[in-house]
């Protein structure tokens, strides 16, 4: 209902300024016919005072009179086309100025829609919808990165419980493992300890020395 509405005003509007044109063109023309006979009138005044002042100096003065008085209709005649031409003027400035008047308002018409068919696009119902959708994807952006951004294999990957079993089970078999081992075999004894020499010389390695220094010279005295 409302696009036949708008169809039917729009193409009013459309007609009621095309009507204002037509009717400026029209005022015009008119006016411009109204120049030309106005400025012949005047000539032919001009014309019948060239005239009377021919007949003055023929002293035919009734001719003369005669022109005159053709003279002052023509004058009559060219200040009532000049009152006509003050109303076409008038009645242009009026029209101009109810065409622009009417272009405003149709613009300040258009603008105001606009504006409304924006609000209503974007009440507060809507920017509070699209503010809790960005904060939630902004959520589950940070959620994602934050995923990406964790070591491989972290020690909170691991179930704990899981753990504590299996290492249960593993000192299970190590024990009996130990059970089951034979008796017979002998058991792991320690390395020897070597010990260690001293370093001041023993009593016979003393002794051995003071012989050998003796035979020595000895051998000498010879």
């Amino acid at each position: 209902m409302s696009g036949v509405f708008g169809r039917v005003f729009g193409k009013s509007k459309e007609q009621s300024q095309a009507s204002a044109l037509a009717s400026i063109d029209k005022l015009s023309e008119t006016l411009e016919m109204l120049e030309k006979k106005e400025n012949l009138l005047m000539k032919k005044a001009n014309l019948e005072v060239e005239k009377a002042k021919a007949f003055t100096k023929a002293k035919n003065k009734k001719a003369a009179i005669q022109c005159l008085k053709r003279k002052r209709l023509y004058e009559q005649q060219v200040e009532q086309l000049g009152n006509f031409q003050l109303r076409i003027h008038d009645q242009m400035i009026m029209l101009e100025g109810a065409k622009a008047t009417t272009e405003t308002v149709d613009a300040l018409r258009t603008g105001a829609s606009a504006m409304k068919a924006m609000h209503k696009s974007t009440n507060i119902d809507d920017v509070d919808k699209t503010m809790d959708e960005i904060n939630d994807n902004m959520e589950n952006m940070r959620q994602i990165q934050d995923l990406l951004s964790a070591p491989m294999g972290a020690a909170s990957d691991f179930d704990e419980d899981e753990l504590e079993a299996e290492l249960a089970d593993l000192e299970g078999e190590e024990l009996e493992a130990q059970l089951l081992a034979p008796t017979t075999s002998a058991p792991m004894t320690a390395p020897a300890r070597v010990p260690q020499q001293s370093s001041r010389p023993t009593a016979q390695s003393s002794k051995t020395e003071d012989d050998e220094l003796a035979a020595l010279q000895a051998e000498m005295a010879m």
